[in-house]
């Protein structure tokens, strides 16, 4: 089943994320346990760019991977059958590469697919382009817990 268009307030929804790590914008298109595609906008306001780089704004590549994961975590939330509210955990990252810098102004286009699942277990291959240009990409892992299993695992 394909879903169209998650705004903002429905992302929040979905993650536990809030500013300034809620790195995704809309969603634009979802096929559940399938595929998603994503939007980030990267503004000069980012307060990672005060001191990555001054004068000369790069977005680090490790957030780059978390916007990935990110929108990995709104496919795999809507996807999630669990009796409670699932919580999802990355696990891994591999094969990052980092094209192209990411500076002020790009609107990061992301599209992360499911590569495999198995039980709680995700493992999902990603990319961004920023003007159809390759920028970053890599696999992911991520573990998909029912809220109800990780508060008895606490006690």
């Amino acid at each position: 089943m394909v879903h169209q268009e998650l705004d903002i307030l429905s992302i929040q929804t979905l993650l536990p994320h809030r500013y300034p790590f809620l790195l995704v914008d809309r969603i634009l298109e979802i096929e559940e346990a399938k595929r998603i595609v994503g939007i980030k906008n990267v503004t000069a306001n980012e307060q990672f760019f005060q001191g990555h780089f001054p004068g000369q704004p790069i977005m680090p590549g490790v957030l780059l991977l978390e916007v990935m994961a990110q929108v990995g975590g709104v496919l795999a939330r809507k996807t999630a059958t669990g009796k409670g509210r699932p919580t999802v955990f990355l696990t891994g990252i591999e094969k990052a590469k980092f094209r192209r810098p990411v500076v002020p102004g790009d609107q990061l286009h992301v599209i992360v697919e499911v590569v495999r699942r198995k039980g709680p277990f995700w493992k999902m291959a990603g990319h961004i382009s920023v003007d159809s240009s390759l920028v970053c990409e890599a696999e992911m892992t991520a573990m998909v817990k029912d809220e109800d299993e990780s508060e008895s695992g606490r006690r």
